[in-house]
């Protein structure tokens, strides 16, 4: 239980320094722990790493540095929510299907979209040109979701 807590403590402070400094290395993360009363290992730091998914991003000096990759899966979903809002011209269900019209060429982007913001309502979705055709699970889903989908597209 002890190295459980140790290990949140220390993932929660990797969290917190990449937040607060520019870290461009492992080693140089490993430092800022050891200064932090860590006693760390490079390999220790290395798996933290991985088990975080950090990831490393240029920021605005050129410099690369650590980031959490949360960040880069809310930049993704802005996206596709742009896509979706810009692209999709109407919503309706009939039944568990739930209809999107597009701009013609756009369906499959939405479709992408959609299976992705979407993903714990949607059985699944089939784009052709300017139509998708989504399965959900419940009718109840199916409302829901046009009504999610119809604010966004308003």
């Amino acid at each position: 239980m002890k190295v459980i807590n140790l290990k949140l403590k220390r993932h929660n402070k990797i969290l917190e320094i990449i937040n607060e400094k520019d870290i461009e290395t492992q080693e140089e993360l490993a430092e800022e722990l050891k200064m932090a009363g860590f006693d760390v290992t490079q390999a220790t730091v290395s798996r933290d790493i991985k088990i975080l998914k950090l990831i490393k991003m240029q920021g605005a000096s050129g410099n690369y540095r650590y980031v959490a990759s949360s960040k880069e899966s809310k930049d993704i979903n802005d996206k596709l929510s742009s896509i979706l809002s810009n692209a999709a011209i109407s919503v309706e269900n009939v039944d568990k299907f739930v209809v999107v019209k597009t701009l013609t060429g756009s369906a499959m982007a939405v479709a992408e979209a959609i299976d992705t913001l979407f993903d714990t309502e949607v059985a699944g979705t089939i784009a052709g040109d300017n139509t998708i055709f989504i399965l959900v699970r419940s009718l109840d889903k199916a409302e829901e979701l046009v009504d999610k989908v119809r604010k966004m597209i308003l």
